[in-house]
């Protein structure tokens, strides 16, 4: 049978020395990263838009739990971020 693999030290790896503008499109402005900030400002107040929607022409009360569970949940997921990104790796 013919050994189909490569043999490790037939080639030299290859080292990557720049980003691919293809694989990190926002690197032609010259930032690549992500807006943490900016998103847990976005979810506190998606969370309490949440919260101000419970006065609505809705009669029900699973509405508003529904709208308070959400609202605890992404108040709950800033948290957890704002925890796990202190702890030092």
């Amino acid at each position: 049978m013919a050994q189909t693999e490569l043999d490790p030290a037939s080639y030299d790896p290859v080292e990557y020395t720049h980003e691919d503008i293809a694989e990190v499109p926002s690197a032609n402005w010259g930032w690549s990263g992500e807006s943490n900030k900016a998103m847990r400002i976005a979810a506190i107040g998606v969370a309490v838009f949440l919260l101000l929607m419970i006065h609505g022409n809705h009669t029900g009360e699973i509405e508003d739990l529904y709208l308070i569970g959400f609202a605890i949940a992404l108040v709950g997921i800033v948290v957890r971020d704002i925890i796990v990104r202190r702890k030092p790796r």
